[in-house]
């Protein structure tokens, strides 16, 4: 993608549910956009108050003020600067789909943004909250005429075949359904980030610690730079109807009742325990999977 094709987005407008959904999954196209002098505008539903395997240690109150503050500099280290809570609860925004749906509406009416960006039909990961926003977002495009692009995230069938096995043992998936992966060249967009590019993602991401440490000390940071180093993006104008997905399960809704416990999970799975190297940070889910 290109800084011609970046120009071409206008104003962006990007709408997720929890506090580092953005920058897992569209970090490198922010800033991008920033550099080339553009407006972008960061929405997140909720501020991921749920995100602990530990709420005595983290009570929600307590975490959403961490969250809220690991947000604002992560954001800082992709240029952006503006930046939104709907303050939706974490963990049943399909609970909420008429008040979502209404003040993402009024967002994008006072924006009016060239480009909205969010999740795709899947979610990324089928979590509940990620497929409510994308209802959100798809029913105020529609409802405007598909009047401003509307670029939802993808799976490059590339990134899923070397991580889409990795990602599911540590519970990234929220379901048993996988994403269908998108050919990177039949992406409407397509980031392979490097270099410097790669680097501000990665230390955006780390700005987030409370969320993302006990991966980066799963993975290794080789590891996890490598699984975060590509974003792809799919227009929806192409795409009216919902990308498909492998079905081998559960339902998304009925997932939610296992939330907990990814970010153990991931440790365990490449045998790091959790509080090895960071004791003092809390063993929470990985939120771009599971807020």
């Amino acid at each position: 993608m290109n800084r011609s094709r970046i120009a071409d987005l206008g104003t962006v407008l990007t709408i997720w549910a929890h506090p580092d959904d953005e920058t897992y999954l569209a970090g490198g196209l922010m800033a991008a956009a920033v550099a080339a002098g553009q407006r972008v505008v960061c929405v997140s539903a909720t501020a991921g108050e749920l995100g602990t395997d530990d709420p005595v240690a983290w009570p929600p109150e307590r975490l959403a003020a961490v969250r809220r503050l690991e947000a604002a500099a992560a954001l800082a280290v992709l240029g952006v600067q503006e930046h939104r809570f709907l303050g939706l609860p974490d963990g049943g925004l399909d609970l909420w789909d008429d008040v979502g749906a209404r003040l993402v509406s009024e967002l994008i009416d006072e924006i009016r943004p060239d480009t909205v960006v969010t999740f795709g039909p899947d979610g990324f990961t089928f979590h509940p909250d990620h497929l409510a926003v994308h209802r959100w977002v798809r029913a105020a495009w529609e409802a405007r005429g598909r009047g401003f692009r509307l670029l939802e995230t993808a799976w490059t069938a590339e990134s899923l075949e070397r991580f889409g096995a990795l990602s599911a043992r540590i519970g990234v998936f929220m379901t048993d359904e996988r994403p269908v992966g998108v050919p990177a060249a039949a992406l409407s967009e397509h980031l392979p980030l490097a270099g410097p590019a790669l680097d501000r993602k990665v230390t955006a991401l780390r700005a987030m610690a409370s969320q993302v440490e006990p991966t980066v000390g799963a993975f290794g940071l080789d590891l996890f730079t490598a699984w975060v180093a590509e974003e792809g993006f799919v227009d929806a104008a192409r795409t009216a109807r919902t990308r498909g997905t492998a079905r081998t399960g559960r339902t998304a809704r009925a997932a939610r009742a296992g939330r907990a416990g990814r970010a153990g999970r991931a440790a365990r799975a490449v045998g790091v325990p959790v509080d090895a190297e960071f004791g003092s940070i809390p063993a929470q889910r990985s939120e771009m999977v599971a807020a």
